[in-house]
């Protein structure tokens, strides 16, 4: 049976920038269409299934027999990323995530100070003193979560304001390769210096716990460990950066909850756990059918390798689950969302990016509880785009008293 054909498969499911509210329109279109629709993306030349209704959704994160989930890592990512755990069949992702995951675990991240967290937010706003407008991507958003990120890796500070786009170049490497590699030159000449000094004097960071690391009775190589330093890099404080991008949009267009939050702190994690819903910074992830064999699926047959799209922004906002979806509401129930991809590949650093916007917001709401949009136009400037990746290019903002 063939998968149903909507209007708004029209659009390029793997590069339009559908800024603001005509994303879920979008999804709402298909969603209506059926569970599973055919789209296509690069200019028409690539032909996908995207999973838009929640329950569809929550199956197929789930089924790894028909949608093996390190399948797309090893196509997509592992040619510019390197090989991680996350790229791994299922034997070798059981053997090396843990191994490669203990500072990212809810207990550990959970006991981690969140003064260690804020310090580098309140450095940020410090620094803002004397602004009276910024782009607050560039200021804030972008260079506190690789503070963040290099502090934990154990990379030395200084250069986070370059690594946003870095990361993006490394991780889209099959849209520009030239850039792709410029960039992974960079990083590298960043990062061995400091996995040289771990190796000789350990430190209490990952870098150092990497180096100490044996997976199948040997220590791991400089490249096993850059591998995984650039997986962290993109997969992490990349989209850790654009989901604080889109907390911040969402707020500035809801000042009820902006003072809300501002009132009271125990709010900030609310807001949050409803921004992860409603504008989550990975809206779709690129998946692989199974390669040896076509499967069926909501009443679509897939051949085998076939590109998938799984909708992580469609499913949250599916209103057989979540009421009126489209509003912005704190105090609903959250437990649901699809934001991290449950199932076997459930992201690692789920933990330390919850933690991270919510420490960045309550110092925000502290310390510059005035912030508004420029002007109207920069609002409309401001709102998050994407299909894959999802978040703000610019956020030029007022700061009004920075206390």
């Amino acid at each position: 049976m063939e998968p149903s054909e909507a209007n708004a498969s029209d659009n390029d499911w793997y590069n339009d920038p559908l800024p603001g509210v005509e994303f879920a329109a979008a999804l709402h279109e298909l969603r209506a269409a059926a569970p599973v629709v055919r789209v296509t993306g690069v200019g028409g030349q690539l032909k996908a299934f995207y999973i838009v209704e929640y329950a569809a959704l929550a199956e197929a994160f789930k089924d790894a027999e028909r949608f093996p989930p390190g399948l797309a890592y090893q196509i997509i990512s592992k040619p510019f990323i390197g090989n991680t755990f996350m790229s791994m069949d299922e034997a070798g992702n059981r053997r090396w995530r843990p191994p490669m995951t203990p500072f990212f675990r809810r207990s550990t991240v959970e006991a981690r100070d969140d003064d260690r967290i804020a310090r580098y937010a309140h450095k940020l706003v410090d620094g803002l003193a004397k602004e009276s407008e910024v782009d607050f991507c560039l200021a804030f958003t972008r260079v506190f979560s690789f503070a963040v990120i290099c502090e934990l890796l154990g990379l030395p500070l200084g250069r986070e304001s370059e690594f946003y786009q870095l990361s993006m170049d490394l991780m889209f490497g099959g849209r520009d390769l030239a850039a792709s590699q410029a960039a992974d030159a960079k990083f590298c000449a960043y990062a061995q210096p400091t996995i040289a000094e771990r190796r000789l004097e350990p430190k209490d960071d990952v870098i150092s716990a990497w180096c100490q690391v044996e997976i199948e009775g040997r220590r791991l190589t400089d490249d096993e460990i850059l591998a995984h330093m650039r997986l962290f890099f993109t997969a992490g404080a990349t989209t850790t950066s654009d989901g604080l991008g889109n907390l911040v949009h969402a707020l500035l267009t809801h000042p009820e909850v902006w003072q809300v939050c501002r009132e009271d702190p125990a709010q900030c994690a609310k807001a949050v756990e409803e921004l992860l819903r409603f504008n989550p910074p990975v809206a779709a992830q690129p998946r692989f059918s199974r390669a040896d064999a076509t499967v069926e699926y909501r009443g679509c047959e897939i051949s085998p390798n076939h590109p998938m799209l799984f909708g992580i922004a469609a499913a949250n906002r599916d209103p057989e689950v979540f009421n009126d979806p489209d509003r912005f509401d704190i105090e609903r129930d959250h437990k649901k969302i699809l934001t991290f991809g449950p199932g076997l590949r459930t992201c690692p650093g789920m933990h330390l990016a919850r933690k991270n916007l919510r420490v960045a917001l309550e110092v925000l709401t502290e310390r510059v509880p005035d912030l508004t949009f420029a002007s109207e136009a920069d609002e409309i400037a401001s709102r998050p785009q994407g299909v894959l990746l999802r978040g703000p290019a610019t956020l030029r903002v007022k700061l009004g008293a920075v206390r």
